[in-house]
């Protein structure tokens, strides 16, 4: 089963000062600097310890122009997933509601193809006999938008665990996530470890 991110924008509005002030002494504006930046390395820090991170510098989902997803309906035959996933060249397809659009699911077309090799399934099957449903109760849902910052796509695909424990080629939790808007109507693409590792790869340190 697979889980997604959510992603928080916050807007911090800041306050305007109108009572005069006198100007800090030099030891005071040294003192503050040292907080503030001692500060600012935390908060890098807590965000991403991946060693992947110096090379994202801001860059979000957006910046790994994910291709657009292919959803599929749980009704759809299993060969009309095949095909249509052979013709893109695509390694997952999205599964949704036929009438609500609602994401129900994924396929990934390597383990369905092995599940036809095995003969678990047939091409004229319903991929509702071979998809992975999401699931969401008890789980808290993780939202991946175009404007996700990578270290947190990063994180996700590790498992949300400490990127220091893990080593870049390593096993991954996940090996994909479905990008929608931050309302979750729209699916508007995929993204992989892989689209990830060769962003990095074309990156320079």
């Amino acid at each position: 089963m697979m889980d997604f991110q959510h992603t928080h924008l916050f807007n911090h509005s800041s306050q305007h000062i109108t009572t005069p002030i006198s100007p800090p002494r030099a030891s005071e504006s040294l003192r503050t600097y040292t907080i503030a930046t001692m500060a600012s390395q935390a908060a890098t820090g807590s965000k991403s310890s991946s060693q992947w991170a110096a090379r994202y510098r801001g860059a979000t989902v957006e910046d790994l122009d994910p291709p657009a997803a292919l959803s599929l309906n749980p009704s759809d035959a299993i060969s009309l997933a095949l095909l249509s996933a052979f013709e893109r060249d695509y390694t997952h397809l999205t599964i949704v509601d036929g009438e609500t659009r609602a994401l129900l699911g994924y396929i990934a077309i390597p383990h369905l193809q092995a599940q036809l090799d095995a003969g678990k399934v047939q091409p004229q099957d319903p991929l509702s006999a071979a998809m992975t449903r999401f699931q969401r109760k008890g789980r808290k849902y993780r939202v991946i938008t175009m404007q996700t910052p990578l270290e947190e796509l990063e994180s996700f695909f590790r498992g949300d665990e400490s990127a220091e424990r893990e080593t870049p080629g390593g096993e991954w939790a996940q090996e994909f996530a479905v990008v929608t808007d931050e309302n979750r109507r729209f699916v508007l693409g995929v993204a992989t470890v892989q689209d990830l590792e060769e962003f990095v790869k074309r990156r320079p340190a």
